[in-house]
């Protein structure tokens, strides 16, 4: 239970208020760089086909810039095949993705499509990117992301956090049991067990005490509340209550 417990922060969102005024700022590398100085240990960016966040200039400029690894999101799709082949990031999670949500919802299709995928991640694995798919808390998702080779799953935590939201608090409940024996059972599979998707103050200490999880990757929280603390203490804060959980 003692191993640290990773964060990723995603900065998606720097990049959304950045874009709603066509701006140059707030710079999404500038954030990432905040991130790491307040304890992150790896920085996510989603390149959306329809760029509603991050754009291509930004992945370019990230990869110049972190020192910390990045965690390239994307859809599995040619065009973001080959953006994540020429810029080689440390990890790839595979999303999925429909033009008209507001953020990701729910947790790849892997099942069904398993032969395809298979051969969507095999040149990111081939060219030393670690591949992550981001699943729901499913037995048949997780053999599935298992049986392709990918080497990390990624638990949709956004059920949980939205049932503790409502005040649902049997249906949370039920959520945290299904999200604890599934990152137990993706482990005994040998996957690395990751999550996100939602995660607050309020909602992260028991996925963060998970001790088969290893990363946390969280977003939108984080930079909303930024606004009040500033991004160095919003971070710090989450730092905070992940280290304590794992203690």
């Amino acid at each position: 239970m003692h191993d640290k417990l990773r964060l990723g922060v995603n900065i998606d969102h720097v990049a959304t208020v950045r874009n709603a005024r066509g701006s140059a700022y707030p710079d999404p590398v500038r954030a990432a760089r905040i991130a790491e100085e307040a304890g992150a240990d790896g920085i996510t960016a989603h390149l959306r086909e329809d760029r509603r966040h991050i754009t291509d200039a930004d992945i370019e400029a990230l990869m110049a810039a972190l020192t910390l690894p990045l965690n390239f999101e994307m859809a599995a799709t040619d065009e973001m095949q080959a953006i994540a082949l020429r810029h080689k990031p440390h990890a790839v999670c595979i999303v999925p993705e429909k033009r008209e949500e507001r953020t990701t919802e729910g947790g790849l299709e892997v099942a069904r499509e398993e032969n395809r995928l298979a051969h969507f991640i095999a040149p990111l694995r081939d060219a030393g990117c670690r591949v992550s798919i981001f699943i729901a808390a499913d037995p048949r998702q997780i053999e599935a992301a298992h049986r392709i080779g990918a080497e990390v799953v990624e638990l949709h935590t956004g059920a949980y956090c939205d049932f503790h939201a409502e005040g649902r608090l049997d249906d949370r409940d039920s959520e945290l049991q299904r999200l604890t024996d599934m990152a137990s059972f993706a482990h005994s599979l040998g996957l690395e067990v990751h999550a996100g998707h939602g995660l607050t103050y309020h909602t992260v200490l028991p996925v963060a005490a998970l001790p088969q999880v290893m990363e946390l990757n969280i977003g939108h929280f984080l930079i909303g509340e930024a606004i009040f603390l500033g991004l160095d203490a919003s971070i710090r804060e989450m730092r905070r209550l992940m280290d304590k959980a794992r203690a």
